[in-house]
């Protein structure tokens, strides 16, 4: 029996002894916080899969003695849930620092030692730096959760997280697509930088970074022709307009998406919120 798959049986056990006793008290805290209407793309499902993601990502970190592991585990999950619950206060770029604040008082009212858990604290209120070229903060842990973080960003679950938060920081629709596709960009490069050894995940999410990037590359060249405004939303730009308009009436999104239909039978529209429904429900 192979030592690597001894590692994998141990992280496994370490991951569901994790989840046994944090899971569902952070879930808990952090509905009972967060505002889904306020930004639906950062909501507990965001945090759901940011923590799928960090599983992933654990499973090709290098191996680690069981005491190391047993704690970063506790630590990131504590981290995936959290990082960004500060958005309920702040949607700005300062909103890990709210996020810190919030996962302290999640460690009070769990009788949660706040010195045993500082790398935690530090990891959340800096996990939205994304020059990666900095790497003052950076702690095992951050790279682990701001990966992950990032890995959520791809996809149409990251057209709509992308599109909700940059909109909601009042960033011109003509602009978005540029942006966007430039901030991915560097996403997806420092993934590769960092987890690049594993060509099967790096391939992965690759494809899922493609869907993303042809998606916004389609919006700029539509950018020129089109009128927001007109009631009428087609294409790729019309996908972003109905964004804008599930923001402005703060609709629940996934209502909105499996009744979908009956707001536009525009092709790309209607395939765009196909295939985020599928995703959304998938990724849970």
């Amino acid at each position: 029996m192979s030592f690597a798959f001894l590692f994998i049986m141990n992280l496994s056990g370490t991951i569901e002894s994790a989840e046994k006793q944090f899971k569902q008290i952070l879930e808990d805290f952090f509905i009972s916080v967060y505002n889904e209407k306020s930004l639906s793309s950062h909501g507990i499902d965001h945090h759901r899969r940011v923590w799928n993601y960090s599983k992933e990502l654990l499973k090709i970190i290098p191996f680690k003695n069981s005491v190391q592991i047993s704690q970063l585990v506790s630590e990131l999950i504590i981290a995936s849930y959290l990082h960004d619950i500060g958005m309920s206060v702040d949607q700005g770029v300062r909103h890990g620092k709210h996020s810190r604040n919030l996962c302290t008082q999640f460690l009070v009212k769990n009788n949660l030692p706040q010195n045993d858990w500082q790398v935690v604290l530090e990891t959340i209120e800096n996990h939205d730096n994304k020059d990666y070229t900095d790497k003052t903060y950076m702690n095992e842990l951050l790279t682990i959760l701001s990966v992950a973080d990032d890995l959520d960003a791809f996809g149409f679950t990251g057209i709509f997280r992308y599109s909700e938060i940059y909109l909601t920081r009042g960033i011109d629709p003509e602009e978005i697509g540029y942006l966007i596709r430039e901030n991915a960009e560097k996403r997806f490069e420092n993934f590769v930088k960092t987890f690049g050894s594993e060509s099967e995940i790096v391939q992965k999410h690759r494809m899922r970074f493609n869907i993303l990037d042809s998606f916004f590359l389609s919006y700029n060249e539509q950018i020129p022709s089109y009128h927001f405004g007109t009631n009428n939303p087609t294409g790729f730009c019309g996908v972003i307009e109905i964004i804008l308009s599930i923001m402005n009436d703060k609709l629940n999104l996934k209502n909105f998406i499996m009744d979908s239909d009956k707001y536009s039978n525009d092709r790309v529209i209607r395939w765009f919120f196909t295939e985020l429904e599928k995703e959304l429900f998938f990724l849970r």
